[in-house]
């Protein structure tokens, strides 16, 4: 067997065994938004001042707060179902909830009760939200508001938000919000009204913990249970395409 090259580099040539252990490590480090780079300075400034200010204790906790902060603000590839229908998280996080409602007025999607998949985002989850199928972005809203724990229901209505509305190919609609939860103060957008967006592309993020939230077409089911976990960009929460009934579970 030809020994293994690290990172494709002439002269790095190593053992099968040690190159498997390598790549174990470096998938566990991905890249940091830019967003985060101010943060992470920051945070690191602080550490240095605390390790010569105070004690080291003081020093050592603000070494696991960057360490948290890079963390945060990872920015994993993720690999997307590209199939006509398919609508894909574009959160990560626990499915929260999954109800019937109007959706909210400034989405423009009609006064019919629709399917709406909540996908709450802890700290500790990323943050970087995608879009949830192939489509033009016919208008984004944002909604200043409170900050209620993005958990509760009435989130969907009192909280900070911003709203997309991304027209399919096919002419349906679909709305993602982006929620403002007890911790998060900053909504960012990465797109503008009019961009045409491929299935799982970045399209914001949330600073520090919140929720998104899906309005499905009329007459559509989710294809996730609540509890369940998801990944942006990978898991499906539904099936435009299929006639299936909305799906039970039991927790194992």
């Amino acid at each position: 067997m030809q020994p293994a090259t690290w990172g494709g580099r002439q002269g790095t040539s190593i053992d099968y065994g040690t190159w498997v252990v390598l790549d174990s490590i470096a998938s566990v480090f991905v890249p940091i938004h830019k967003d985060g780079h101010k943060f992470l300075a920051l945070f690191g400034l602080v550490t240095l001042l605390l390790f010569y200010f105070l004690p080291d204790l003081f020093g050592w906790i603000g070494v696991i707060l960057t360490l948290w902060c890079a963390y945060f603000f990872r920015d994993p590839d993720r690999v997307t179902p590209m199939r006509d229908g398919l609508i894909i998280s574009p959160a990560d996080g626990r499915v929260c909830a999954i109800d019937d409602v109007v959706p909210p007025k400034e989405l423009e999607l009609g006064p019919e009760r629709v399917t709406r998949i909540c996908v709450f985002m802890n700290v500790f989850d990323v943050h970087v939200n995608r879009a949830p199928q192939a489509g033009r972005i016919t208008s984004i809203n944002y909604i200043p508001g409170k900050f209620f724990n993005a958990e509760l229901d009435k989130a969907s209505d009192h909280n900070e938000r911003q709203g997309f509305t991304i027209e399919l190919k096919d002419g349906a609609k679909i709305g993602m919000v982006q929620i403002a939860g007890l911790v998060a103060r900053r909504i960012i957008k990465f797109v503008e009204e009019g961009d045409h967006v491929a299935a799982g592309e970045r399209l914001g993020l949330i600073r520090f913990g919140s929720r998104v939230d899906v309005y499905l077409p009329p007459g559509k089911s989710a294809q996730v249970c609540i509890g369940q976990l998801a990944l942006a960009g990978e898991t499906v929460l539904a099936d435009l395409s299929s006639d299936e009934p909305e799906r039970e579970a039991r927790r194992a």
